[in-house]
């Protein structure tokens, strides 16, 4: 049976990270995609992006999306101040910017389009969907019925991991050998994950409620 051709949307997360390795087992996959919003931890998200498609040897895709960086709340920003150093970034109005999935998902459809693909694989997940409801389910079922109409070989887009929650995630991601050590999931950029943003806590968390024996290796400034 031929497999689906995809284009991989990956921020560096964990969960990005782990729906491309499920997609490099169930789907063809023609090129890893990563957007450059002007967003704070853009530069290791970058090398951890590059990184995943050099692991497996899949071409890589920049996208200026730099525009959006002027909606985005100045903690999230790459050019925030010195002393937005110590914003911890955890609630949903320091971190939110305007319909930034919804931006992401159609710009990778219009790439796919283009490229004879069939699918956008994606990172959404349940755990977060409890708190931004574009990394729900319900949201990508509305996603796909617009992209029937605005796309002629009717993209859709799909995530591995979106019924799963981040300790859920972290499993699969052994299971399928994910390199999960060159991921990036801090809301900051630089040498280490920060360990304080609300994203370093929800992974810290995460792999905290594992065995000793499943916890991946990750680096944390704090």
């Amino acid at each position: 049976m031929q497999r689906l051709k995809s284009v991989a949307l990956v921020s560096g997360g964990l969960d990005s990270l782990v729906s491309l390795a499920q997609a490099v087992r169930e789907r063809d996959v023609r090129v890893v995609m990563f957007f450059d919003y002007g967003q704070r931890a853009g530069a290791s998200e970058r090398v951890s992006v590059i990184n995943a498609a050099s692991y497996y040897d899949l071409p890589f895709q920049e996208v200026d999306l730099r525009w959006l960086r002027s909606l985005a709340p100045r903690g999230m920003r790459d050019d925030a101040e010195p002393e937005d150093e110590f914003d911890r970034l955890d609630t949903l109005t320091d971190v939110w910017i305007p319909n930034r999935n919804g931006v992401f998902v159609n710009v990778a459809a219009a790439w796919a389009e283009s490229f004879g693909c069939d699918t956008v694989v994606t990172g959404f997940n349940r755990e977060e969907a409890e708190e931004f409801p574009d990394n729900s389910r319900d949201y990508m079922e509305r996603v796909n019925s617009g992209l029937e109409l605005s796309t002629q070989n009717r993209v859709r887009v799909e995530s591995f991991t979106i019924d799963l929650d981040k300790r859920e995630i972290i499993r699969l991601g052994r299971s399928l050998k994910t390199p999960l050590s060159i991921l990036w999931s801090c809301y900051r950029s630089g040498e280490r994950m920060c360990g304080r943003c609300a994203s370093c806590r929800r992974l810290v968390a995460a792999v905290a409620s594992l065995p000793p024996d499943e916890r991946p290796v990750l680096e944390f400034e704090a």
